[in-house]
């Protein structure tokens, strides 16, 4: 495996560099979840304005996800992966100097644009270098890395709010922020480039980021009017957008990858799906233990490890399984697993038992490791290589888009039940019950995402 690439620098040192960057963003995702009942109560937040500090990095990094990816191809992936470390190392560190709700969201959404030039190349970054054949392996550790960020985020998080105070996380989200700079620049040589000389689309670029926004900020909106209005605004953008790939000549999504390619648009589709339904269990879980369980930071965040550790152990594993077995199998026995996890947790309530909690928690996290690692695969390898930036952004920007679904769902919920309020004792029915209605949706959009996954024929 340790072979060197075109350029010299050996395929391990790519591999180091990229989960090692690939650790340090969702670690810091999770971190902050675990936080935030602290920090709504040092700055007075109400429940929504608590999931907006979750939701505003995944906001702009979707938006800016496909055109950073198409950058990426014809200017340098290192150059646009070494831009992302920094702006997130910077952003961390002015979000732990935030005092108030405006400049911690502002400084997230900063976060936002590093971690898109992140993951709009890391694992264009893999799939340039590794051969075909080495893909499900390599692809499988590079979601064991992310995972074992999302793991260790709640526990260190929670560790950390208690005794240092939640500013804390966001030093240390800095600091390895720079241990991933000092690598990259140490020993991360040459260049690698899908696109080279090809124009960049700026006027396409505008209109998605324009339409992909507007989407997604009038759902969070909702039931406002006003949130009606952006959604068909940001349809028509987007459409307009489709129609402009389809007659330029340098587009910066390739409207024919999902035109020629069934595996790639039915994958893509699974991955918007998958996150839409699973990503706020970590946020809404994380709630409910500090609320209706009485569980302090540290304690929340050892149960909630339990998740995130199953996606770990067993991501790699699933990856090697895809190098030999279908990739729609395997992840669609993922999916159907975490349906199964997302229905038991529509029970929820205050005398569900710890055990039942974290048993759950583990067969959700080991439906993930099934599908995400053959489901990248799948995208990956139904891909052309000089596009494997747009493909890579492409995942990643499904991936989210559905996070940011997943937390706009469950600040409706929110909206619906609680309103603009601190979430106090007197609000805990309340609370619940939005939950509950949340993780019916969950499970109703997974349960439709087995199709999807099913549907999208041979890889190979």
């Amino acid at each position: 495996m340790d072979t060197p690439t075109d350029n010299g620098t050996s395929k391990r040192v790519v591999l180091l560099v990229v989960t090692i960057a690939v650790f340090v963003f969702p670690f810091m995702g999770s971190a902050v979840n675990i936080a935030l009942p602290t920090i709504g109560k040092e700055l007075a937040l109400d429940a929504v304005t608590l999931g907006w500090i979750a939701t505003a990095y995944f906001l702009s990094s979707a938006a800016l996800l496909v055109p950073l990816g198409r950058i990426a191809d014809i200017y340098g992936r290192k150059k646009i992966f070494t831009c992302g470390i920094v702006i997130f190392t910077l952003s961390s560190l002015f979000s732990g100097m935030a005092n108030s709700a405006t400049m911690l969201i502002s400084w997230r959404v900063f976060q936002g644009v590093g971690g898109a030039m992140l993951a709009g190349t890391a694992a264009a970054l893999l799939t340039t270098v590794f051969p075909a054949n080495e893909r499900g392996k390599v692809l499988g550790i590079y979601v064991a890395a992310a995972y074992i960020g999302l793991s260790l985020g709640p526990v260190l998080g929670g560790v950390l709010t208690e005794r240092l105070g939640w500013r804390s996380i966001f030093f240390l989200g800095a600091l390895l922020g720079l241990a991933v700079i000092g690598v990259v620049l140490w020993k991360l040589k040459g260049e690698w480039t899908g696109a080279k000389g090809e124009k960049f689309d700026f006027a396409g670029s505008v209109i998605y980021i324009l339409g992909l926004v507007a989407l997604v900020y009038g759902f969070t909106l909702l039931p406002a009017m006003s949130g009606v209005g952006l959604i068909i605004g940001g349809i028509i953008g987007l459409s307009a957008f489709v129609r402009w790939e389809m007659r330029t000549r340098s587009p910066v999504l390739d409207v024919n990858l999902f035109r020629n390619s069934k595996a790639f648009t039915l994958s893509n589709l699974a991955a918007l799906i998958n996150y839409s339904a699973t990503f706020a269990i970590t946020f809404l879980m994380s709630l409910y233990l500090q609320y209706l369980k009485g569980f302090n930071p540290g304690s929340a965040g050892l149960i909630l490890v339990a998740m995130p550790a199953m996606q770990a152990i067993f991501s790699p594993l699933a990856g090697r399984l895809s190098d030999r077995i279908e990739p729609r199998l395997i992840a669609s026995a993922g999916m159907a697993l975490t349906t199964i996890g997302l229905i038991i947790f529509i029970f929820l309530n205050e005398a569900t038992p710890l055990g039942l909690i974290i048993g759950n928690l583990l067969l959700i996290g080991f439906g993930f490791a099934l599908f995400v690692s053959p489901n990248t695969n799948a995208v990956m390898s139904s891909a052309p290589n000089t596009a494997y930036g747009v493909a890579s952004a492409m995942l990643a920007t499904m991936q989210q888009v559905g996070m940011v679904l997943s937390m706009g769902i469950a600040m409706l919920m929110f909206t619906l039940y609680i309103g603009r309020v601190q979430i106090t004792p007197e609000y805990y029915p309340l609370f619940q019950q939005s939950i509950k209605t949340a993780f019916i949706i969950f499970a109703i959009l997974c349960f439709g995402g087995i199709f999807a996954s099913l549907a999208r024929g041979k890889v190979r």
